[in-house]
């Protein structure tokens, strides 16, 4: 590692101290910041301090300038087993009569706490740098919420994903029943959420959950960075924008689409960043785009 790597690794993120997170590690090479799972649970297990941190990072990866795209993978052999039941059980199991004699404060409590977990990975939906999630092993429950909160998905040969909370009593909150329809369509997101069965990568691959199946995980996260690296590469305003119309338009009619694109372009089309694409095009040279 370079002496400019090392120190974009120790500065990794603005306003996060990279030493004090418990279930994300992240490092920066130029403008991609990769967060990569670390549990503390077995297999990536997604328990409170993962809920804690993930929209701190997020939200300051949003922020930081010197971020343009985020590579998101798992430590290990897995990308993630999904909830930690062991450290939420008392999330999960402690409705209890409150001492006033009724349920609605604790059921109102709890309604509060779901809320919180969706905020978690809604942050990695909603920050304006585009995230690319390399997977690999197991990918079950919160793990699919949290892909499917991503841009852009690889998977590993060995990929397994399960929506599998109907497997312990639970519907689906974080997000993968309303966001999985986009991106596999209603059938298949029924088929999953109703059976809790397994699908491997190639299965994955046929019905759009990933858009590539690489050899190994290695190979995996070296894509999910080469794609990164592309989206970083590009006019980072721009980029933000396309992020934000296919957000903003996705449940829209395409008329609809088309004049909330034509409102955003008339307002941030013309750019120091156009210029210098359009000036690189006549000298014929790779351009270098600022963000301005």
């Amino acid at each position: 590692m370079t002496d400019v790597a090392a120190a974009e690794t120790a500065q990794a993120l603005a306003g996060v101290d990279a030493g004090t997170l418990k279930a994300l590690r992240l490092s920066r090479d130029g403008a991609v910041l990769s967060v990569e799972l670390t549990g503390p649970g077995k297999g990536n297990a997604m328990g409170p301090d993962l809920w804690a941190e993930l929209p701190v990072v997020f939200g300051a990866a949003d922020a930081d300038p010197a971020v343009r795209a985020v590579v998101l993978s798992g430590s290990g052999k897995n990308f993630s087993v999904g909830l930690d039941l062991m450290a939420m059980a008392g999330s999960l199991t402690g409705l209890t009569e409150d001492p006033d004699g009724g349920l609605a404060r604790a059921r109102t409590a709890f309604l509060d706490s779901i809320g919180t977990l969706q905020d978690a990975v809604t942050a990695v939906a909603t920050c304006r740098k585009p995230v690319v999630a390399a997977v690999q092993g197991w990918c079950i429950g919160g793990g699919v919420d949290l892909i499917a909160a991503c841009d852009i998905r690889v998977a590993a040969a060995d990929a397994r994903f399960s929506v599998r909370e109907v497997k312990v009593a639970i519907v689906a909150d974080l997000g993968s029943l309303q966001r999985l329809p986009h991106l596999i369509g209603e059938g298949m997101t029924r088929r999953l959420a109703l059976t809790g069965e397994d699908i491997d990568a190639a299965v994955a691959l046929r019905v759009g959950l990933v858009s590539d199946v690489l050899p190994d995980p290695g190979a995996a996260l070296a894509e999910g960075r080469r794609l990164a690296e592309l989206i970083a590469a590009n006019p980072p305003l721009v980029v933000q924008g396309t992020k934000q119309v296919l957000e903003a338009t996705r449940d829209l009619s395409v008329a609809d689409g088309l004049r909330h694109v034509a409102v955003w372009n008339a307002a941030f089309l013309h750019s120091k960043d156009l210029v210098e694409a359009l000036t690189a095009f006549l000298e014929r040279r790779p351009p270098v785009f600022e963000g301005r």
